[in-house]
């Protein structure tokens, strides 16, 4: 059994607090059908990667480690940031 439910309109805020204050009180279901539909492209958000297998001295790979741990970050993520870098770096000097 459907019901009617009654669409109730969606109060003019002062300021943020107030706006928090009320949906903090309120079920946004209530509001829902007075939100208009947004189309979003989230494809580049994050590129897509491919895995490669690469060879290094492992003077090279435990450099890279000692680096990225002073850094508090995963080696292989400086790996892709110095990687980058040099890259960007060629570029600029190609043109």
């Amino acid at each position: 059994m459907a019901r009617n439910k009654k669409i109730k309109p969606i109060p003019r805020f002062k300021n943020e607090d107030e706006e928090r204050d009320f949906w903090a009180t309120h079920d946004l279901t209530d509001y829902i059908d007075q939100f208009e539909k947004v189309e979003m492209d989230l494809s580049q958000l994050r590129p897509s990667t491919r895995p490669i297998t690469i060879r290094l001295p492992e003077a090279l790979l435990d450099t890279l480690k000692r680096l990225a741990n002073k850094r508090d970050v995963p080696y292989q993520s400086l790996m892709k940031i110095f990687l980058a870098q040099k890259v960007n770096e060629e570029s600029l000097t190609a043109n």
